[in-house]
């Protein structure tokens, strides 16, 4: 309860506009009740975040297993974090906090995230040796590919994206991204 709410919280908002407090009551409890679990505001972020960085590592890893080509896999994650993040601007998200967070907890967020890229390394990795993509450096590969999702999320300062829905975004990003491992392959 304490970890929905406070994701909640954190994505509407800012890391600074959200207390502890503000946690709590839309939590349904206490401020000691959080601060017997999380000993800071910082702590709670960071918690908040490996959690839900491991939520979307799950659901990765689960569309990466399927028995598809790797392309229409890619599209498929590509889709569901699009539609995910569609108001959310991870990267000032967590610019942000960095000055608020120990080293401890930022190699923590990191790791988390680390595994997610490692996911994709490995399913285009694997693609690779099955010849299904040409020969490219996977940990290169899975970066742009994130990158590319991020790139994704832009909005202008009326609102709107690149293209006018998440699924041409998605297509669109993927089938940039799938031109540049097999520029003969359409």
């Amino acid at each position: 309860m304490i970890l929905q709410a406070a994701i909640e919280l954190f994505l509407a908002h800012s890391y600074q506009e959200v207390s502890v407090d503000d946690v709590a009551k839309a939590a349904n409890l206490t401020k000691a009740t959080i601060y017997y679990y999380y000993p800071s505001k910082a702590s709670l972020f960071t918690e908040t975040i490996v959690q839900l960085i491991t939520r979307i590592h799950g659901q990765t890893q689960g569309i990466l297993q399927k028995d598809i080509p790797l392309r229409e896999r890619l599209l498929e994650i590509a889709e569901a974090h699009l539609t995910a993040t569609f108001n959310i601007d991870l990267d000032s998200f967590m610019r942000e906090t960095k000055n608020n967070l120990s080293e401890e907890q930022i190699t923590r967020m990191q790791h988390a995230e680390e595994q997610l890229y490692k996911a994709i390394e490995q399913a285009i990795r694997e693609a690779g040796e099955k010849k299904e993509t040409s020969s490219i450096d996977s940990t290169f590969a899975a970066h742009a590919y994130v990158a590319l999702l991020r790139v994704g999320n832009y909005r202008n300062r009326n609102g709107n994206g690149i293209f006018p829905t998440t699924t041409q975004t998605a297509e669109q990003i993927v089938d940039f991204f799938w031109r540049g491992l097999n520029p003969e392959k359409v």
